[in-house]
């Protein structure tokens, strides 16, 4: 607790926080899940949502690079490379452990490195080389039921985005309401590297890329 403390205060101390919401449209995300999940259960794959939304944001930062980068020494540096930090709930708090390159990865390849490290992650087998090196990181409270938050950036990172749960709710669609499985996108980012507008720009690129997770396959 008092290292998570320290570096929890630390980023509130050194970094300028905004956080930005989008909401998306998850309900073709939540079908195709549905679709080939039990397939990939037979590859001993447990298929989430978060691979889909690390590839999304893959998709992003090809757009918007600022995103993945770091404040060093006074000096903006943009990482050509993306480790995501994926963050997971162990017992005595919350540990990050990166996926590296997943630039270069699919949604299957990213799902399988997700549980192991996951896995490992709460049986306490973390080297301290699975914690350097991320880039940026998603947190998923989602899952335990939370909607929306301003989550706190893992320093020297410029971002980090948060999925609240998917949940279905009324919308309007062309003039009519419908039901539509939802989820607030929340991105927290360091304003001194990346400005507002480009952090709306960027979490609007991942949600249109949500609404249409087919072409994440694709790899």
């Amino acid at each position: 607790r008092k290292t998570i403390a320290e570096a929890m205060s630390l980023s509130v101390r050194t970094a300028a926080h905004v956080t930005t919401v989008a909401e998306v449209d998850m309900s073709q995300l939540v079908e195709l899940r549905a679709e080939i999940g039990a397939k990939w259960k037979e590859e001993g794959i447990n298929l989430t949502y978060v691979p889909f939304v690390i590839r999304a944001a893959v998709r992003g930062i090809e757009h918007f690079p600022v995103i993945n980068s770091q404040i060093v020494d006074n000096t903006l540096v943009i990482k050509k490379y993306i480790n995501f930090g994926v963050v997971v709930a162990i017992q005595e708090g919350l540990i990050t452990p990166v996926i590296r390159r997943v630039e270069t990865k699919g949604v299957k390849q990213i799902s399988k490195e997700l549980e192991e490290i996951s896995l490992r992650a709460r049986d306490r087998k973390l080297s301290l080389e699975d914690l350097r090196g991320g880039t940026i990181t998603l947190s998923n409270p989602g899952v335990f039921g939370a909607v929306l938050a301003t989550p706190i950036i893992y320093q020297p990172q410029s971002a980090i985005l948060w999925m609240g749960r998917i949940a279905k709710m009324p919308v309007v669609r062309d003039e009519a309401i419908v039901i539509r499985s939802m989820m607030y996108l929340c991105l927290s980012y360091d304003h001194r590297a990346i400005d507002g507008s480009i952090a709306a720009q960027f979490l609007q690129h991942v949600r249109r890329v949500l609404e249409d997770p087919r072409q994440l396959l694709d790899r």
